[in-house]
C-alpha cells in the first residue's frame, strides 16, 4: 500500500498566463504558494481474487475489468500513460472539496502519479512529476487547465514561476523570508457557498483569447511588480493587497463568468470590514475568496462571514510526498 499527500495551492498573480496558448508566444510569470490543506491518494496492487481488475473509490465507486472502462478520466489516462496494467485499487480523500479554486484536480493528478511511480519502484523528480501531470491534464484528459497548479502541487513552497515556450523555471522564495511570513499571517479564505467547473470557465476565457490579450498583458505586468515587492517591499500587506485588487479588476474582464453578484457582494463586505485586498481563487464563478488583512483583524473578519466556511492557514514547503509505503499490503 502506498499513500501520497499533495498540497492544494493559492494563486496570487498570473492566472490565465499559465496556459500554453499564452506562454508559448508570450512571457508569463505566476506567483503561487502551496498550503497545508491536502489531497490524499491511497493505492495498492489489488489481489487477483475479484471479478474486476480495477477498483476506484472517490465520490463514487468504480469496479471494472478494463482500463478503458474507467470513467474517471485522470485515473484512466494516468494508468495508460504509465503503461500500468496490473490489478489496481485507489482511494481518494481530501481536506477540502473539489471545484473550490485551490487546484484540487491537479493536486489529485500529481498525487496519483507519485503513487504510481512508487508502486513501480521508480523515482521521479518534482519537475518530471509536474510535467507529466501537465501533459496528462492538458493533452490526454483535454481539460481546460493551466500549468501552474501542477507545479505548485509537485514542488510545494512559495513559487515565482516563469513560463516560456515549452519550458518553465521555478524560483522558490523561502517560507522563512520576512515578507512571505507576513503574507502567511495575513490571509483568510472564505468559501463563496458554491462550487463550479473550472474547465467550463476557462474554456470561455480561451474562446475570448484574442479579446483578452490586453488584459493578460496587464496581469503579467502585475506579476512582475509583485515579484519585486516580495523581495523589497517595506509594507508587503498593503502593497500586495493593492496589486491583488488590480489583478481582480482585470481577471473579471476575461469573461463575465469569473464573478457574479454573490461573489461581488462577499468581496465588498470583506473590503468594508478591514480586508485590504481580495479576489476569487482559481478560474472564478465560485469556490474560495482570498482576503488579505492585518492579522489583528482576522477574527473580526471571520465574524462577518460567520455563515460561511472560513479558513486561515499555513504554507506548505514539501510538495507532493509519499507518506506511507508498504510492500506487504
Amino acid at each position: 500500500m502506498i499513500i501520497s499527500r499533495t498540497p492544494f495551492r493559492i494563486s496570487f498573480f498570473g492566472g490565465g498566463t499559465d496556459f500554453p496558448i499564452w506562454y508559448k508566444s508570450n512571457s508569463s510569470k505566476v506567483i503561487n504558494v502551496a498550503i497545508n490543506k491536502y489531497c490524499y491518494v491511497n493505492v495498492r496492487k489489488l489481489p487477483p481474487f475479484f471479478k474486476y481488475k480495477f477498483r476506484l473509490r472517490y465520490h463514487q465507486t468504480e469496479e471494472v475489468k478494463l482500463i478503458n472502462k474507467i470513467q474517471h478520466p485522470t485515473v484512466r489516462e494516468s494508468l495508460k500513460f504509465l503503461k500500468y496494467n496490473d490489478h489496481f485499487e485507489m482511494i481518494h480523500n481530501a481536506d477540502l472539496p473539489a471545484q473550490s479554486g485551490l487546484g484540487a484536480s491537479s493536486s489529485f493528478c500529481v498525487g496519483l502519479l507519485n503513487c504510481l511511480h512508487a508502486l513501480n519502484n521508480r523515482y521521479v523528480s518534482k519537475k518530471n512529476l509536474a510535467n507529466q501531470a501537465i501533459f496528462i491534464e492538458q493533452n490526454l484528459v483535454k481539460d481546460y487547465v493551466g500549468s501552474q497548479d501542477q507545479v505548485a502541487a509537485s514542488f510545494g513552497g512559495f513559487n515565482v514561476i516563469d513560463f516560456y515556450g515549452n519550458n518553465y523555471k521555478v524560483n522558490q522564495i523561502p517560507l522563512s523570508y520576512k515578507n512571505v511570513k507576513k503574507l502567511q499571517e495575513s490571509l483568510l479564505l472564505v468559501f463563496s457557498g458554491f462550487s463550479r467547473s473550472a474547465s467550463k470557465v476557462e474554456k470561455k476565457k480561451i474562446k475570448r483569447f484574442s479579446k483578452n490579450i490586453s488584459y493578460l498583458n496587464e496581469i503579467n505586468k502585475i506579476s512582475h511588480d509583485a515579484e519585486e515587492l516580495i523581495r523589497n517591499s517595506k509594507n508587503i500587506l498593503s502593497d500586495f493587497a493593492e496589486l491583488l485588487n488590480k489583478h481582480w479588476y482585470y481577471k473579471k474582464k476575461l469573461t463575465e463568468s469569473v464573478s457574479n453578484s454573490t461573489i461581488n457582494n462577499l468581496i465588498n463586505l470583506g473590503l468594508k470590514n478591514g480586508a485590504e485586498g481580495a479576489k476569487i481563487l482559481g478560474a472564478g464563478d465560485g469556490g474560495f475568496i482570498l482576503f488579505l488583512t492585518d492579522k489583528r483583524n482576522i477574527s473580526k473578519l471571520k465574524k462577518k462571514f460567520s455563515n460561511k466556511l472560513s479558513l486561515d492557514l499555513n504554507f506548505d514547503s514539501t510538495g507532493s510526498q509519499i507518506i506511507y509505503f508498504s510492500e506487504n499490503e
